[in-house]
């Protein structure tokens, strides 16, 4: 299993927005994440700062993570939830949730 951790900024001015998408997140979404070998999928919100946790039980997390970006049902809520976020400034190029480093961890 490996865990994953990233970070990105909420625009104020749509967190409500936000809240309420993800008060009823859609199923074809979870689906979509569950086929991708992900769950125990946390966000958090502080100051502004949306952080989100997940862990992966599958063997290619780059290509079960490309074919949530191929879903249908997920490119449509993605349409919903991109404008609500803004990268960090440290983020990549492209990059909307920009990667944590895990630098401790408790089992």
């Amino acid at each position: 299993m490996e865990r994953h951790a990233a970070v990105v900024r909420l625009r104020p001015e749509k967190e409500a927005e936000y809240r309420a998408l993800h008060a009823a997140a859609w199923p074809g979404v979870l689906d979509a994440l569950k086929r991708a070998n992900i769950g125990n999928y946390s966000i958090f919100l502080r100051d502004g700062v949306l952080f989100s946790y997940l862990e992966y039980t599958g063997d290619d997390y780059a290509a079960d993570t490309a074919a949530i970006a191929t879903d249908p049902t997920t490119q449509r809520w993605w349409a919903l939830t991109d404008p609500c976020q803004q990268p960090l400034d440290t983020a990549a190029d492209g990059e909307l949730w920009a990667g944590a480093e895990e630098i401790f961890h408790l089992d």
